[in-house]
């Protein structure tokens, strides 16, 4: 089968011709049907995460099942020890000795994939897998980033949530804090164009960098720069809840004093296979909009290149055998 390889970190990704896996005990072999590009995958080719190499990149996998069609690939694949309390608690993606699809075991950039459990399969039934596929990484992790915000924001007349960033997952971000809260929504975004895009996705304001006014009970950063951090701080409420997702390296002081009084600041990493499974279900219910460009698999480099100068204003999608 044909499969896209990372080989060494910061080579380029080679198109090679590859053994189809063979499936292990309880494990399943999938047909790719599409697999979105995520920025972990720049930090997985970059070498920022340490694993065996060669290795087959992609998280963001919709796949066919021979029984239950359509699927999603739940990625965060866990040991499932019965002395994991991650796990235990079906919190999969914080397990210490977790194998994730794309950065520690083969992934979607391929025509086939291994999946170690039907478990870990959701099926989508008529949704587009073109456009479903990004909701397995970009739409789960704004699903769980916006799920911490929402007994904040319903604890409060007249909430407020600012959004930051309206990439790929900031769009996603803002439309579920629309659809899943009574809140006020802003967007802030250096770019013009993905501002007046969050207007048409639902936001109710969209403004640049230094222009927000006042404080929000819920903040969500899909940057995690240290400028869009030190916004956060100004701006989350009393009481409030700053959360940041973006993978920027940003930091700012914490302290008594250096942040608005009760505020609670917290990370949030990917989504659980349940709430994924809920987020299939919203997703089946809502029209959610997301950007997406299809690339076939001898492009994914080509994807990876234009992801990092961001030329793109929402997802790319790998779908084998479209035209190159």
């Amino acid at each position: 089968m044909r499969a896209v390889v990372l080989t060494a970190p910061g080579a380029p990704l080679a198109i090679r011709e590859i053994p189809t896996p063979m499936a292990q005990p309880g494990g399943v072999i999938v047909d790719v049907l599409a697999c979105g590009v995520c920025h972990s995958d720049l930090h997985a080719a970059a070498g920022d995460y340490p694993t065996a190499l060669p290795i087959t990149l992609g998280h963001e996998v919709a796949a066919m099942h021979p029984k239950l069609g359509p699927v999603l690939v739940y990625a965060c694949w866990g040991c499932r020890k019965p002395d994991c309390w991650a796990c235990s608690s079906n919190q999969e993606m914080i397990c210490p000795n977790a194998t994730e699809a794309g950065l520690f075991r083969d992934g979607g950039y391929a025509e086939k994939m291994l999946v170690p459990d039907e478990y870990y399969l959701i099926p989508i039934g008529d949704l587009d897998p073109a456009r479903t596929a990004p909701l397995a990484c970009g739409g789960l992790t704004a699903y769980r980033a916006v799920d911490h915000t929402l007994a904040t924001l319903a604890a409060v007349p007249h909430p407020r949530a600012l959004v930051i960033g309206a990439g790929g997952l900031g769009q996603f971000g803002l439309q579920f804090a629309k659809i899943r809260s009574a809140a006020q929504v802003v967007v802030v975004d250096a770019s013009p164009e993905k501002r007046a895009l969050a207007l048409t996705l639902g936001a109710d304001a969209a403004v640049a960098p230094g222009e927000v006014e006042g404080t929000f009970n819920a903040v969500i950063d899909f940057v995690g720069a240290e400028q869009t951090l030190q916004t956060a701080r100004d701006h989350v409420a009393r009481q409030g809840i700053a959360v940041v997702v973006g993978l920027y390296g940003g930091a700012i002081p914490f302290g008594f004093g250096l942040v608005p009084h009760e505020a609670r600041f917290m990370s949030s990493i990917w989504g659980t296979r349940d709430q994924l499974a809920d987020l299939v279900a919203l997703a089946q219910q809502h029209d959610l909009h997301s950007e997406i460009e299809v690339v076939a698999l001898e492009d994914a480099q080509l994807a990876h290149d234009r992801l990092h100068r961001g030329e793109v204003s929402g997802r790319f999608v790998i779908v084998p055998g479209a035209p190159t």
